[in-house]
C-alpha cells in the first residue's frame, strides 16, 4: 500500500511539473490581464489616470449602471445579436453544406476547391474589407452593376441602414465559412460507410441518409463549429470599424466597436472594461445554452 501511495504521489508530482509552463503561461497572458480588466472595470479609470493612476477611483458597478442605461450600447447589442443570430447560422450551414458537398464523389479535383474556399480565410481583413468596399459602391461597384443588368435600380449598400448589415454578414461569411469547411470535413472522415451502406440498403434516400446518418454523427463537431462561430460573431469589429465605422446611423456599431470608442477614442477605459465583460458574459451565456441543449438533441434523436 506504502508503494502504491508513494507511485501515486510520484504520478501527481510529474504531472504538476509537466503543466506548471503551461499554467504559469495561461496565467500571465490571460488571467492577470482578465483580472486587471475587471479591477478596470470597477473604477472610473480615464485618460488623467493614465498619467496618474492614484487619480483613478473605485466605483464599484457604476459603469455597469451607466450602461444599461446608454441607448447607444442597447442599440450596439442590438446589432450585435442580429449579427450573430442571422450570420452564424448561415455560415454554419454553408460551411456544412460545402464540406459534403466536397465529400462527395460527385467533384472532382476537390484539392483545388478546397484550396479556393480555404483561401480567404487566411487573407488580410483589411485587404478583403477594402476589396469588397469596391464591390458595394453605389456607382461603380460590381454587385450594383448585376443589378443594372437585371433592370433593377442600385442599391447603396454600406450607405443604407437597412442593408448595411447584411452587406458585411455576407461579407463575413464569405471570409470565413471556409475555416469550419475545414472542420466539417475532418468530422465527415469519422462517418463509417458502413452506415451509409445500411441506410441505403434500408431504402434511405440522400436527404435521409444525410439526416439521419450524417448529422447525428457530425454532432460533437456541430457544436464546436456552433460554440467557436457564436464567439468570433460576438467579437465583431474589424469589419464595421473599415467599412462603416459603426454607421449608418448607427447600424453596424457592434459592442466591440462600442467598448473600442469608450475606451481609445472617448477614453472611458473602465467604461469600456465593463462592456468586455458584458460580452464576456453574453459569451459565457451562449456557450452554456449551446452545451446545455446538445443532450436534449441528443436523447431526442435516440
Amino acid at each position: 500500500m506504502t508503494s502504491l501511495d508513494g507511485g501515486g504521489r510520484a504520478a501527481r508530482r510529474a504531472a504538476a511539473i509537466f503543466l506548471a509552463p503551461g499554467l504559469l503561461l495561461i496565467t500571465i497572458t490571460f488571467l492577470l490581464p482578465a483580472a486587471a480588466s475587471f479591477l478596470l472595470s470597477l473604477t472610473d479609470f480615464d485618460i488623467y489616470a493614465v498619467a496618474s493612476p492614484a487619480d483613478a477611483r473605485v466605483v464599484w458597478l457604476r459603469n455597469y449602471a451607466t450602461l444599461a442605461q446608454a441607448p447607444l450600447f442597447w442599440i450596439a447589442l442590438r446589432n450585435t445579436l442580429y449579427f450573430v443570430l442571422v450570420g452564424g447560422p448561415i455560415s454554419v450551414v454553408v460551411s456544412l453544406g460545402v464540406a459534403v458537398l466536397l465529400d462527395s464523389e460527385l467533384v472532382r479535383w476537390r484539392g483545388l476547391f478546397r484550396t479556393i474556399y480555404f483561401a480567404p480565410v487566411v487573407t488580410t481583413l483589411v485587404a478583403v474589407a477594402v476589396v469588397w468596399k469596391y464591390l458595394y459602391d453605389p456607382r461603380f461597384g460590381l454587385l450594383n452593376a448585376g443589378l443594372h443588368a437585371l433592370g433593377l435600380p442600385p442599391v447603396d449598400w454600406l450607405g443604407s441602414a437597412v442593408w448595411a448589415m447584411p452587406s458585411i454578414i455576407l461579407m463575413t461569411v464569405w471570409k470565413g465559412f471556409g475555416y469550419n469547411m475545414i472542420i466539417f470535413m475532418a468530422g465527415l472522415q469519422a462517418v463509417s460507410p458502413d452506415l451509409y451502406d445500411a441506410a441505403r440498403v434500408d431504402g434511405a434516400g440522400a436527404w435521409q441518409r444525410f439526416w439521419h446518418v450524417t448529422l447525428p454523427t457530425l454532432a460533437p463537431t456541430f457544436l464546436f463549429v456552433s460554440i467557436t462561430t457564436m464567439i468570433g460573431f460576438l467579437q465583431l469589429f474589424s469589419e464595421p470599424y473599415i467599412m462603416t465605422q459603426g454607421g449608418p446611423l448607427h447600424a453596424t456599431l457592434s459592442v466591440v466597436l462600442y467598448m473600442f470608442n469608450q475606451g481609445f477614442e472617448s477614453w472611458h477605459i473602465g467604461q469600456g472594461a465593463a462592456v468586455a465583460f458584458v460580452l464576456f458574459g453574453l459569451t459565457l451565456i451562449g456557450a452554456l445554452i449551446q452545451l446545455r441543449l446538445r443532450p436534449e438533441r441528443t436523447e431526442g434523436g435516440a
